[in-house]
């Protein structure tokens, strides 16, 4: 469990974020992925605990893709930054949960789909693509340097806060490793390119096929 906290600290609560003198805002869709969850036997987290975890801390139309720790859901708070903070914070917390959340909006989406440097290969075989977030934007000189400590064919490109890894035998066979990465790209989830795009739909128009919004119940 999270360490107790100092007499008279209270808990940073969503709600801090949404007042913005006095005007109304309105609701944000957001994506958020969650790094190293559920893979390999490890770190097993319920996606309905997720999603009912959302849902009691303030956020609306929780939606979740797969297990692999995909959500969509929509905020009045108009930054990534300030809800990666808060959700990172009410995670461990109330989940006894220490995770990494990278959270994206629609249009920042867009964007990483429209600047996807592997659009070829991406058409022939999604699979082989990765899209990889990132929590600062990276390091030219660094994505370089791993470029050169790759032995395999994988290529590797970046672009603010994401990079692109190309797998052309899938990353099963691959030696490129996610210690490798994060040495020289800092902490980062990745996501098939099959998974990037649906989660881009899905942020746009809604889908039938995620799974429901939560029932509020306590954690």
């Amino acid at each position: 469990m999270a360490a107790a906290r100092a007499r008279g600290s209270t808990r940073p609560k969503l709600g801090c974020w949404r007042v913005d003198h006095g005007r109304r805002l309105a609701l944000t869709t957001h994506i958020a992925l969650l790094r190293g969850i559920n893979v390999g036997g490890h770190r097993q987290v319920g996606m309905t605990d997720l999603r009912n975890f959302l849902t009691q801390v303030g956020l609306d139309d929780v939606r979740s893709l797969l297990q692999s720790g995909n959500l969509v859901f929509s905020s009045k708070v108009r930054t990534g930054a300030e809800l990666e903070r808060f959700l990172e914070t009410e995670a461990l917390e109330r989940l006894s949960l220490e995770v990494d959340f990278f959270v994206r909006t629609p249009e920042e989406w867009k964007t990483l789909i429209r600047q996807n440097p592997f659009r070829k290969e991406a058409e022939r075989d999604p699979g082989l693509l990765i899209a990889l977030f990132l929590k600062s934007a990276a390091d030219p000189e660094e994505v370089a340097a791993l470029q050169a400590e790759i032995k395999g064919p994988e290529t590797v490109k970046a672009k603010g806060k994401q990079a692109y890894i190309f797998y052309p035998n899938g990353q099963g066979r691959s030696k490129l490793t996610n210690a490798m990465i994060e040495k020289r790209l800092g902490r980062a989830t990745g996501r098939n390119w099959n998974t990037v795009l649906k989660l881009g739909i899905i942020a746009k128009t809604g889908s039938a096929k995620l799974t429901p919004v939560a029932p509020r119940r306590r954690l």
